[in-house]
């Protein structure tokens, strides 16, 4: 074929097949890789821009955030001006002393920080992942537990595993729930019953008996038992709503036929000490784990009365996300809690046994 004839057709007919093939398949990879880069670099800014946002939420001023972000005045602005187009709303309201934010906001700053929180956890897993394990673990307690139980437990565990670190959340039921099920905490110690959230495990792994606490000099304290029904002639300190030990002693008054709304509330109260506290003073009595008041110290200045309508007992709960794979520490944990009798024995022991007991190590 002549140069004059050649010229008439186009480029790709003179590349030879395999070539031709090989560059075809060349390109595909090329844009395929292109395109991924981009998506990794798109979620990369997605994550920046919800850095910025929660910084400028926090401290209300933009010039402040430029600042600490290492970032220019024009640059946040605009940032914020783009999440506002994409969410079709206006999240601050700008004034001469800076911004605040609006109602929806408040909203998207919610959802902001608990999305910035889960990223947080998941490079944590990922990295424990690639060193084969997970050397700090998130643990959340209801506040029996975690006054009376957890830290025993955890006194036990550094003596087996020091090499594992923990990191406490003490909150009421309905919050320890909710984060595990959001995945912000490996393992949760709950008491009583729970909202039911999917991907929840429950397992149980203590009875927990619920008794009255009063004063030593109160009127019934030459007695060892009281009714449901007496309770509810008394001034009574109680934990907040959602807290275990409050939902547990409803259902009892409810079995019984009593409403709960008839008692005689006095305070509403989120620490187990500050009840304490409150029932050493004479203003009230309470419904609460005879773990509270089992110290001999304790003994001196309470007492505790058990019901004569049957004991009323609630389960201590050991919560995980049924999404996650568990690490041989959050097993060994776990296991530790189902033996019962190690559990007891923890329990029953004082904190300079398990100094003692680390000196010899």
């Amino acid at each position: 074929m002549g140069k004059a004839a050649r010229q008439q057709y186009p480029l790709d007919i003179i590349v030879s097949e395999p070539r031709c093939s090989a560059l075809l398949n060349e390109f595909t990879l090329e844009r395929e890789t292109i395109h991924r880069n981009t998506q990794e670099r798109r979620w990369l800014i997605i994550e920046q821009v919800f850095q910025m946002f929660k910084e400028v939420a926090e401290t209300n001023n933009i010039t402040l955030s430029a600042k600490r972000l290492h970032m220019s005045q024009p640059s946040i602005t605009l940032q914020i001006q783009s999440l506002e187009n994409e969410y079709g709303a206006r999240f601050f309201d700008r004034t001469n002393k800076g911004v605040t934010l609006t109602k929806e906001g408040e909203i998207f700053y919610t959802h902001v920080v608990r999305v910035l929180d889960i990223l947080s956890h998941a490079r944590e897993e990922i990295n424990a992942v690639a060193k084969d394990q997970r050397k700090l673990l998130y643990l959340g307690a209801t506040l029996t537990i975690g006054e009376y139980i957890l830290p025993k437990i955890l006194a036990f565990m550094s003596q087996h595993h020091p090499d594992v670190e923990f990191k406490v959340k003490i909150a009421n039921t309905d919050s320890i729930s909710q984060d595990i099920s959001e995945k912000k905490l490996h393992v949760g110690l709950i008491e009583g019953p729970i909202i039911q959230y999917k991907d929840l495990n429950v397992e149980n792994f203590w009875e927990d008996e619920l008794v009255v606490v009063i004063p030593v000099f109160h009127p019934w304290g030459s007695r060892n038992t009281i009714s449901l029904e007496e309770l509810l002639s008394e001034h009574l300190v109680t934990r907040e709503e959602g807290s275990g030990t409050r939902k547990v002693m409803e259902i009892a008054l409810k079995e019984k036929g009593l409403d709960p709304d008839q008692l005689n509330v006095a305070m509403e109260l989120g620490s187990t000490q500050a009840i304490k506290e409150v029932i050493v003073a004479g203003l009230g009595i309470a419904v609460m784990s005879k773990l509270t008041v089992s110290s001999n110290d304790d003994q001196k200045h309470f007492k505790a009365l058990k019901f004569e309508d049957g004991p009323i007992y609630r389960p201590f709960s050991i919560l995980t996300n049924a999404q996650i794979t568990k690490t041989k520490k959050e097993r060994a944990l776990i296991d530790l809690l189902h033996d019962h009798n190690q559990i007891e024995d923890i329990i029953s022991k004082d904190y300079y046994e398990f100094e003692k007991n680390k000196k010899k190590k």
